[in-house]
């Protein structure tokens, strides 16, 4: 149950300063020693490290009297303490270099504690390193190329090995095997970049590969030593010319064979490698120009094909001159003899009258794309001729009228699909051996506007965490349209909609061009979980084709919001406290902080710990459900005023936090905790600005009624000097003494009836003023005692027989 009260600040922390000191004073009694102790690193657990007991001169049941225990200062502990007989133990293995790296020396400092009374001594426990790492390369292996011509003296930086050890355990030197072309710096330094270098040269010829072994040493018994293998690929060097197979090749060739006829074949081999054995071949400049014109020779593969026309009764025989050049300059020479047969000399001419390098993919069937004729100055049947096409292309040749032909369209195009077409128109004549000869058409197809764009998928589902910048870019659609150039050029446009009564343009945007959407505002996941808009993506072309996307955007929520307390309710100025009789029993449920936090996730998951309490051995508070309950039982000592501060923190990354104040009561009766409690402070903290008018305020009222009292006296006095002119003239005077003052209906001074007492002792500091509500009516309760003195003092004394007397002026005033 809680009570609603009104406490002073200062009175608060007068007593709690009163009730703490004598503890103070009483528990710091500190003695303070230190020891150092040397231990291997890699120990095993539950090694000794020596007896700080013995050491230090301590007493065993001092350890167990005093609950001896070793303090590190973080949350790892290697070393533990065995009170029974003051020795102290490895607890956990210790790795030197996982502790302290490279640091020397390496060390723990700890301190082991005492209490009744309370002893403190230092102990540092030195680490010693032991080689138990060996040297370790960052790479298993390395690779170099080096060219064979590659000059003596040349570096090659390897790296270095590192190792974890330090002293004379860390490393010491390096070894290259085998040693025939390489060595190492012998300059090097230990802790440097090794270098190779070159000591002899290299021949790839003779091997074109090395396998060498680099090996790094450390100091230590045993010596340990780490690998790293290294290979080197011998790159060639231009040293070696080609050479043909053969120094003269002979070959036949039908007079009119068709452009292109192959006819041998030279070959030249280099025994370099790579582009150095690269050979290209050449005609020689020596040979006539005209029979240049009618050869020609693959510069990769040497093969020498027909490029020209060759008539029987103008040469039967021809000598070419082939050079085979590597990549450096070097070259080897042979002889290509060719003879030409004597057969049907003539072949036909292809002549192409007219021809369309485009066409539209919309172009009906049988539209002609070229018109062709072929001439055949043979007679009878070898100047018949008729014409061919390569396969699977929608294109056909008519029959000829007067050696025309007509290329035209078979079916319908679709640039999609082919965009160009390498047409090779083939026409033969009829004689024996048949004579022929192509040409090769080359028509492009042009675009026609027939293909909407295409988004690359169905839907899109993007997240962004809430909070966000404005003008994130969040996602990227993309559609694709099929046509080329302007009918291809997608353009992206927002559809209008309404996400909760607003635009969606007022969240997002979309770029026309690239399709990046960006947010137009910062987005709050408590308030907007997940929304959806429509994308248009249309081309550039003519008539306008578009497609359309949904695109649904999920927030994300984010930890921004810190755990708000629901109960107990934090007033301003008041304080709120819970009872817990001294009755209550082990787990006594004392009250339930509850909170919620309106993130979602494990950002809104909560726990609960005790972070400030007045007897921390007395509560506790359940860490998933926040209920505060008594640990132990109360007893007769524990303080009635108890002060727990609870922290409700989130599990989001960074976690947010909220702090609520609980004031306990311990007490069997009411009583007893309004009398302690008159003077328990809520612990509000006041500001400067409050405190100043506070203060500003107080100045104000005492001087009111500082004034309001000097004009009561003064008025009073008048009124007693005129009683005592009454008095002198013994006129009847009529005593009377007013108890109270009620209200006449007219004035209405004071509504009600008001008693006054007032109670004084010897020690006012402690007084008590209790307060009661009797019937709607405020009243205030006092010491009976004075009611009883001021009662004699009436009977004793009269009043308008000593007009001067001080009970007279108690009374007026």
């Amino acid at each position: 149950m809680g009570i609603l009260l009104r406490s002073d600040k200062e009175m608060s922390l007068f007593a709690l300063l009163h009730t703490a000191l004598p503890f103070l004073v009483f528990c710091f009694r500190i003695v303070s020693g230190q020891i150092t102790y040397s231990i291997p690193e890699e120990m095993q657990k539950g090694s000794e490290i020596g007896n700080i007991a013995q050491d230090l001169g301590l007493d065993l049941k001092r350890l167990k009297s005093g609950r001896a225990r070793i303090y590190s200062g973080d949350s790892t502990t290697y070393i533990d303490l065995n009170r029974e007989n003051g020795r102290l133990l490895v607890k956990e293995s210790i790795d030197r270099e996982s502790l302290c790296a490279k640091t020397t020396p390496c060390a723990l400092h700890l301190q082991m504690i005492l209490e009744n009374p309370m002893e403190l001594y230092s102990v540092t426990v030195e680490i010693k390193d032991v080689n138990d790492n060996a040297p370790t390369f960052q790479k298993s292996e390395i690779r170099f190329e080096i060219s064979e011509s590659a000059a003596v003296g040349a570096r090659f930086v390897l790296g270095r090995a590192v190792d974890p050890d330090v002293g004379v355990n860390g490393l010491r030197t390096y070894s290259l095997k085998p040693t025939e072309n390489f060595a190492l710096d012998e300059q090097s330094d230990v802790g440097k970049i090794v270098e190779m270098v070159l000591q002899k040269p290299l021949d790839r010829e003779k091997e074109g590969r090395l396998n060498l072994l680099l090996t790094a040493f450390d100091g230590g018994e045993p010596q340990l030593s780490g690998t790293m293998n290294i290979h080197v690929k011998v790159l060639d060097a231009n040293d070696n010319s080609p050479i043909f197979t053969k120094k003269v090749y002979k070959t036949t060739v039908t007079e009119n064979a068709p452009k292109g006829t192959k006819l041998t074949t030279v070959s030249a081999t280099d025994a370099d490698e790579g582009s150095n054995s690269h050979v290209t071949y050449y005609i020689s400049d020596a040979v006539d120009s005209s029979v240049t014109d009618i050869f020609v020779v693959d510069t990769q593969n040497g093969e020498i094909t027909l490029n020209g026309k060759i008539d029987y009764e103008k040469s039967n025989n021809y000598q070419l001159h082939i050079q085979a050049r590597d990549q450096g300059g070097l070259s080897d020479s042979c002889k290509v003899i060719i003879d030409v047969l004597d057969i049907n000399d003539n072949q036909p001419a292809i002549d192409i009258i007219s021809m369309s390098s485009f066409i539209s993919e919309k172009s009906k069937p049988t539209t002609v794309v070229a018109m062709i004729k072929v001439n055949d100055p043979d007679s009878g049947v070898n100047g018949q001729v008729h014409c061919t096409l390569s396969d699977n292309i929608p294109f056909a040749v008519n029959t000829p009228s007067n050696n025309f032909f007509s290329l035209r369209t078979e079916q319908e195009l679709d640039r999609e699909r082919d965009d160009e077409y390498n047409i090779t128109v083939m026409c033969s004549d009829e004689g024996v051996p048949s004579l022929s000869s192509s040409v090769s058409l080359h028509l492009q197809i042009s675009d026609v506007n027939d293909n909407a764009p295409v988004f690359e998928r169905s839907s899109y589902e993007a997240f962004v965490v809430e909070n966000n910048t404005p003008g994130l870019s969040i996602f990227t659609v993309k559609a694709i349209d099929a046509d080329y150039n302007q009918n291809a050029r997608v353009s992206y446009i927002l559809e209008d909609s309404t996400v909760n009564g607003v635009p969606v343009s007022s969240y997002v945007s979309v770029s026309a061009d690239s399709g990046v959407i960006n947010a137009m505002r910062s987005f709050d996941y408590e308030q907007l979980k997940d929304f959806h808009f429509c994308i248009k993506a249309q081309d550039g072309g003519s008539p306008l084709l578009s497609s359309n996307v949904t695109v649904t955007i999920k927030i994300q929520d984010q930890n921004d919001n810190a755990p708000q307390v629901l109960y107990p309710i934090q007033t301003g100025g008041s304080l709120v406290a819970e009872i817990v009789p001294r009755s209550a029993d082990v787990g006594y449920l004392v009250t339930k902080v509850v909170a919620v936090d309106v993130d979602s996730g494990q950002n809104s998951w909560l726990s609960y710990k005790l972070q400030k309490t007045t007897d921390r051995a007395l509560f506790e508070v359940g860490p998933q459900n926040g209920e505060i309950r008594t640990v132990r039982q109360v007893t007769d000592k524990d303080a009635v005023k108890q002060k727990l501060t609870v922290v409700v923190e989130d599990n989001g990354q960074p976690s947010r936090s909220a702090v609520v104040n609980i004031n306990v009561a311990v007490a069997d009766s009411f009583p007893e905790v309004l009398s302690e409690f008159t003077d328990f402070t809520h612990g509000k903290e006041y500001n400067d600005n409050l405190t100043f008018y506070l203060v500003l305020a107080l100045a104000a009222v005492s001087f009111l009624f500082i004034t309001c009292v000097v004009v009561i006296i003064s008025v009073k006095i008048y009124r007693w000097r005129h009683s005592r002119i009454f008095y002198q003239s013994n006129l009847p005077v009529i005593p009377y003494y007013p108890t109270g003052y009620t209200d006449t209906g007219v004035t209405g001074t004071l509504p009600h009836m008001y008693n006054y007492d007032v109670c004084m002792t010897t020690n006012s500091r402690k007084s008590d003023c209790k307060y009661s509500t009797l019937g709607g009516q405020s009243v205030l309760l006092v010491d009976p005692s004075f009611t009883e003195t001021m009662q004699r003092a009436m009977k004793d004394k009269s009043l308008l027989e000593n007009p001067d007397s001080p009970e007279l002026m108690l009374a007026i005033l």
